[in-house]
């Protein structure tokens, strides 16, 4: 039987992978090494991945859209009721690829790398906005109105 749908949970060294066949059998769930995704799913047949969107997601669904693959992100949040028991990589793999095969299921869009690069902009931007404000005129005044330490 030939694997249909694939949950793939990211993290920085071991990547947790759930596959699926088209009857709902489990055909696989194990981990992968940073190094091994790429050659695992080259062997792997065309399928959908589902992959909880983050940054380094969007990477991810490039690369494997570059093999073939049909790749949809999905928002943290509506991962998170189809995790059936006790947070960890496998149920969280489990939980996206049973969350991507949902008709009603909101995606995000695929970044490529330039509109990855005004998003980190704008964020550096908005986090210097909300920094705390330089001194202002009045606590100038303040500062200079204070009397001297005599010598």
């Amino acid at each position: 039987m030939q694997v249909t749908t694939v949950g793939l949970d990211l993290a920085k060294n071991v990547f947790q992978i759930h596959g699926i066949t088209d009857c709902g059998e489990v055909a696989f769930n194990r981990a992968l090494r940073r190094a091994q995704v790429l050659t695992f799913f080259e062997r792997l047949g065309p399928c959908l991945i589902g992959i909880e969107a983050c940054s380094t997601s969007h990477y991810w669904a490039r690369e494997l859209i570059r093999l073939g693959h049909e790749v949809k992100l999905i928002p943290p949040i509506y991962v998170k009721p189809y995790v059936k028991r006790g947070k960890s990589d496998v149920a969280d793999a489990a939980a996206i690829c049973e969350a991507v095969t949902r008709p009603t299921m909101r995606f995000v869009e695929v970044k490529t790398p330039d509109q990855q690069a005004i998003l980190a902009l704008h964020r550096t931007r908005d986090l210097g906005r909300h920094a705390q404000p330089a001194p202002g005129p009045s606590a100038t005044l303040r500062i200079s109105a204070a009397p001297w330490p005599p010598l």
